[in-house]
């Protein structure tokens, strides 16, 4: 059995765990908040634990008597009909953003059932993941069968949400190349109200019009009023809104209203939609084929795709993304190649090949986005990781 590889702190341990249940190799993470008057692994990341060890066989997970470490044996990945309840502490989104990594390369399609904070939590709500972080699939797999479906939502600080989360499972992967942003052609949302009059989501609509307006007229803001059981056990209201351009590009943002009893002045509608309009026009500033939210999924897939040059270009890297990379190449042994934009067109030009039609797309893509934020290609060679849980038939 090979030695366990030992990281210190609780930052990242989604990153750890994922990676050591693809890679096989062992994981020790010690000094968990030793110094926190609250020591050790708190609830929220206790109960991704537990679901790790529910989507798994074979695991074996210890943690010590402070909860200030944890050695993770990982076993084989199951799939299957699950149920989990996730802690409140967190939103559905930050453990579903862990468990789609793992589910495509599971012995059976995975049928997951999540319950609690669908909307508002820490992380990206539900929303966020169906309409930003699944379509990124499409370029490595076939997507049939693969859906989120919101059956109740549900707000801090009580929860009551409940989502049932269904993906299929593949053998390999393939290379993929996104290099054209392309430009923004429509906004589609999606606005909330949870245990509350419904006039909630239309002036959060209201608010988001009056700054989209300005820049597109292909703008549709969707309503969703929830009342008795499918509206959870707390109030609350909020947006979701997802910018598509002509090269499929998505770039997602969300906002929800501040949780009953939380400290700070009441959410107005108009305002919240306000702000959430604002930050969606900043992430298409940023530019990229992929907005922030994704970026570790999509490098993760490349990394994953068979032993041929996958290629990306993204805005500016967050520090999970950074922090991820060096962690793929500790346990996949993935390293990436990363270069600004302009040069890697200009390694491109000297060619003496005829340019492509993907390469001119791209070029043109590029004279439009000199206005923003920079921008960097990432490419690397994939590893060829192989499902051998999957069942053959």
């Amino acid at each position: 059995m090979p030695l366990p590889r030992v990281y210190e702190g609780s930052n990242f341990l989604r990153q750890r765990l994922i990676l050591s249940t693809l890679s096989g190799c062992p994981v020790k993470i010690k000094n968990i908040r030793v110094n926190d008057d609250n020591p050790g692994i708190q609830d929220f990341e206790a109960s991704f634990i537990r679901l790790v060890d529910k989507i798994t066989n074979g695991s074996r997970i210890e943690v010590n008597d402070t909860g200030t470490s944890v050695v993770y044996h990982p076993g084989l990945i199951t799939g299957g009909k699950i149920s989990h309840e996730c802690s409140l502490e967190r939103g559905i989104g930050y453990f579903l953003e862990a468990i789609i990594c793992l589910a495509p390369f599971a012995k059976t399609p995975f049928n997951l059932t999540l319950l609690g904070i669908t909307n508002g939590g820490t992380g990206p709500s539900v929303d966020l993941v169906l309409k930003s972080m699944l379509p990124l699939f499409k370029h490595f797999m076939i997507t049939e069968k693969l859906d989120l479906k919101v059956v109740h939502r549900g707000a801090p600080p009580n929860g009551g949400g409940q989502v049932v989360f269904t993906c299929p499972i593949v053998r390999h992967l393939r290379a993929a190349s996104l290099l054209a942003p392309g430009r923004v052609k429509r906004v589609r949302g999606l606005a909330y109200a949870l245990r509350m009059s419904p006039a909630m989501a239309n002036r959060v609509v209201d608010g988001a019009r009056s700054v989209l307006d300005r820049f597109l007229k292909d703008v549709y803001i969707f309503t969703d009023h929830h009342k008795g059981a499918s509206s959870g056990k707390s109030p609350g209201f909020g947006l979701s809104l997802v910018a598509e351009t002509t090269e499929g590009v998505l770039f997602s943002c969300e906002g929800s209203s501040r949780p009953p009893g939380t400290a700070g002045d009441i959410t107005v509608p108009e305002e919240l939609g306000e702000a959430v309009a604002r930050q969606l026009v900043e992430t298409i500033w940023h530019g990229g084929c992929v907005d922030s939210q994704s970026q570790s999924f999509m490098l993760l897939m490349m990394a994953l795709s068979p032993q041929d040059a996958s290629q990306v270009c993204l805005g500016t890297l967050t520090p999970y993304t950074i922090e991820f990379l060096r962690h793929m190449r500790d346990f996949l042994q993935v390293v990436f190649k990363i270069e600004p934009w302009e040069a890697h067109q200009a390694r491109q030009s000297e060619d003496a090949t005829p340019m492509s039609v993907a390469a001119a797309t791209a070029a043109a893509a590029s004279s439009s986005a000199k206005d923003g934020a920079a921008l960097y290609v990432l490419s690397c060679k994939g590893m060829g990781f192989t499902n051998l849980s999957k069942t053959i038939r």
